[in-house]
């Protein structure tokens, strides 16, 4: 009997409010709509990323007495003939230095064993020619295997190619109706809510400040920081400078791991290519600055409003989203892991000085 009046009196703490079982009712709807239809409804999910992402171009249009829709269409035009000039400028030259580096995978673990019977003959103690030779042969097995799986993976896809073409022309659609229609979908999600909802209006104006300027500020991150470590890399003459180049860029979606993750690609090439070398170094040293002048310059440039969340909170939330939904839970996780926090503060309580509800 004391549990059921502990479970009771936590209820009418926390959801006593009207609006507070509505609001678990929308979460509850939309992760399951997430969960269960996420596959299918991906073009119309990207599509409303990509146009709120867009939305703040079309206001600024506007704001120039540019009638909306010639900047709906301006906007968009330009966001497709910039996705048409990354396909065809840079996608090859991606695809390119992709296989290069797949086919000189076999030379470069050759180096590698070459490398470690330099150090093997230093220090005669640390391991043996045998082991090395060992080592060798299994990483060799191991491409040679990859290899395979790749190819056969390739074969199985071969079906879902209609799915991505379906896919590339839905995107475009929906991101152009996202933009045109946005007024219309806002006003038909506000009639099915409460006239009077306090605690949705103030949940809905944090997160749209928070989203809006993540998405915007990782989009230019990734951008920024992709483009000048691919500039570095090239004047320094490192290989696969576009490829590291996007690595880096991505990198940026998560925070402290995806630096560290990729410092080990960049280090292994530039090793492998030059050894224990000046070139080494000054690749090193110009990649650290890249890395430190993104953390302290344009991270608080471009994230003006700062999320607040412990680094454990955001790893967390890096992990859980991004094993639910891949790519983009990884890409909204902090926002998400905000929206969590901004709930929580937001939350109606009732104390004990409060009168009881009817």
């Amino acid at each position: 009997m004391r549990f059921l009046e502990v479970i009771g009196g936590w209820i009418n703490r926390y959801f006593s409010n009207e609006e507070a079982i509505y609001l678990v009712v929308l979460l509850a709807v939309a992760l399951i709509v997430l969960l269960t239809l996420g596959g299918i409804l991906a073009p119309v999910l990207a599509g409303f990323v990509i146009a709120f992402l867009l939305q703040s171009f079309v206001d600024r249009l506007t704001r120039w007495r540019v009638p909306r829709l010639l900047a709906v269409w301006t906007v968009f035009l330009l966001f497709g003939g910039g996705a048409v000039a990354i396909v065809v400028l840079v996608a090859p030259l991606i695809w390119g230095q992709l296989y290069e580096s797949v086919n000189a995978m076999p030379a470069v673990i050759d180096r590698l064993g070459e490398v470690l019977a330099g150090v093997s003959d230093r220090y005669p103690g640390l391991f043996s020619p045998t082991a090395i030779d060992g080592w060798v042969a299994t990483l060799n097995a191991q491409l040679t295997e990859l290899g395979a799986s790749a190819l056969q993976g390739l074969v199985t896809q071969v079906p879902n190619v209609f799915a991505s073409v379906l896919y590339l022309i839905l995107l475009p659609i929906t991101v152009f109706f996202f933009l045109k229609d946005r007024d219309r979908l806002i006003a038909r999600v506000r009639s099915v809510l409460p006239a009077q909802r306090p605690l949705l209006d103030r949940v809905g104006r944090e997160m749209n400040v928070q989203i809006a300027n993540y998405i915007r500020g990782k989009f230019l991150e990734i951008v920024i920081v992709g483009l000048t470590s691919y500039v570095v890399f090239a004047v320094l003459g490192l290989n696969y400078a576009a490829l590291l180049g996007l690595m880096v860029g991505l990198s940026v979606l998560v925070p402290f791991i995806g630096a560290a993750v990729v410092t080990v690609p960049v280090a292994a090439v530039a090793f492998l290519q030059w050894g224990w070398s000046w070139d080494f170094a000054w690749l090193m040293a110009a990649y650290g600055i890249v890395q430190v002048l993104d953390g302290n310059v344009l991270v608080p440039i471009l994230f003006s409003e700062a999320n607040d969340l412990h680094p454990i909170v955001i790893i967390v939330a890096v992990l859980a989203f991004g094993g639910l939904w891949g790519f983009w839970g990884v890409f909204f996780a902090i926002p998400l892991a905000t929206l969590v926090k901004a709930i929580l503060n937001a939350w109606p309580r009732q104390t004990a000085s409060d009168p009881p509800v009817p």
